[in-house]
Parts: C-alpha cells; sequence; structure tokens
C-alpha cells in the first residue's frame, strides 16, 4: 500500500500563492488612476480583441491581469450579477462594493479548494460618484483579499517598479491628458530600460462622471491616446 506525503497547510497555502503569484507576474502591468473627472484604467495591451479593461455597469469599470480566460469569466460573472441586482431592485444598487465583496468570495473559495488550482488573476474594481472623494476602488488579489485603493493601483508584471513611478510623479487632479501620459510612462519604466509605449499597445477606459449618459464607461481610441501622449510631451 503507497503512502501519501503529508504537506502541512501552511506549506500548501505558501505553494499555491507562490504558483498564482509567478503566473500574474509574467504579463504586464494594469495601472489605475483617479484624474479631475473620474477614473482611469490603464494597461499594456497590444490585443484589439482580448481587452483587459470592460465594463461592468453604469458607473463600474473592471481591469484584469493575469489568465485571460480566468479573468474574462470573472467579469461575465460580475456583469450577470449587476444586471440581476439591478433589474430585481434598482440600478443605484449596484455598487463596486457589493461585486468586490462578490469577486472575494469567490476567488477565496477557490484558492481554498484542494481540488483546483488557484486563479492566477488580479483585478480591479471601480465605482466613479458624483464628487471624487466618493470615488470608490478595490484591488482583489488571486486569494480574495480586496484592498481599498486611493489615487492610484498598480498589479501584475514588475508592479514595484511601475508603482515606484507613479509614486514620484502622478498627482491628485489631473487632467485625462496627463493622467494617460504619467499611466503610459509608468509602463515604460517596467524595468531598468525605460521603454516608449506606443499608443497602439495601450489600452485605456476611463469612468467619467460628467458624462451626461448613464453609462459612465468610455473605451479611448488609439487616435485619442496618441493625442494625450502627444499633448503631454
Amino acid at each position: 500500500m503507497t503512502q501519501q506525503f503529508y504537506v502541512s497547510p501552511e506549506q500548501l497555502m505558501k505553494d499555491r500563492a507562490d504558483f498564482a503569484r509567478k503566473g500574474i507576474s509574467r504579463g504586464r502591468s494594469v495601472i489605475v488612476l483617479q484624474y479631475a473627472d473620474g477614473i482611469a484604467f490603464v494597461a499594456e495591451n497590444p490585443s484589439q480583441a482580448l481587452h483587459k479593461v470592460s465594463e461592468i455597469y453604469d458607473r463600474i469599470g473592471f481591469a484584469a491581469v493575469g489568465r485571460y480566460n480566468e479573468f474574462e469569466n470573472l467579469r461575465i460573472a460580475g456583469v450577470r450579477l449587476a444586471d440581476m441586482r439591478g433589474y430585481a431592485y434598482d440600478r443605484r444598487d449596484v455598487t463596486a462594493r457589493a461585486l468586490a465583496n462578490a469577486y472575494a468570495q469567490t476567488l477565496g473559495a477557490i484558492f481554498s479548494a484542494a481540488g483546483e488550482k488557484p486563479y492566477e488573476v488580479e483585478i480591479f474594481v471601480g465605482e466613479v460618484a458624483d464628487t471624487a472623494e466618493n470615488d470608490q476602488i478595490y484591488r482583489l488579489t488571486y486569494d480574495g483579499q480586496v484592498a481599498d485603493i486611493q489615487g492610484f493601483g498598480v498589479m501584475g508584471g514588475q508592479s514595484e517598479t511601475v508603482e515606484s513611478y507613479l509614486t514620484e510623479h502622478y498627482e491628485p487632479g489631473l487632467g485625462l491628458d496627463a493622467v494617460i501620459a504619467v499611466a503610459a510612462a509608468a509602463l515604460g519604466h517596467d524595468s531598468e530600460q525605460p521603454r516608449t509605449l506606443a499608443a497602439a499597445s495601450l489600452e485605456v477606459g476611463v469612468l467619467t462622471r460628467t458624462r451626461s449618459q448613464p453609462r459612465k464607461f468610455t473605451r479611448i481610441s488609439d487616435a485619442s491616446v496618441e493625442a494625450s501622449l502627444a499633448t503631454a510631451t
């Protein structure tokens, strides 16, 4: 009779966390920033079809890093949850906090389940309010932990290096052009040799509180991103 090797729960959780972190670090970083009129999501993503940044609901946006099929499943689940809650109650009852709690429970359950691998994803959920002080941004990690973000946040890739650049160059209250430019520069400083990122390699989505339509999310075109980069320089 063969005997199974014993692995302590602490070691098992450590191994699962290391596995998830390595998978997430292989991709490029995603940045979320508050700006004068709302919240901007900026990602290095040359693909025109596989989005890292998306809309969830009227005032709620979503950004992710890691395995595309895994965070796409989470995005779709979030859209369905938001639609059901808005239909059953009121559209104002759909909040980023409720979605973040739901995502945290899902990611935490998957991370703790012994029969499947943890998700190799991290996600941002942001909700734009009528005033900047009431904007909500949450970061969710592979194990279901939730963090409240103020100002800016970075996940995936060489996030510490990118975050260090933003700490020095980001200022509250920046306009959209300036915030896109500083995010692009930060994404290019993810190694010892800084890179200049072209507009076509950036994916940018914003939640704008001043937009007259109920849906506040807008995907910024390559031409507009290029104009923002040129304005900043």
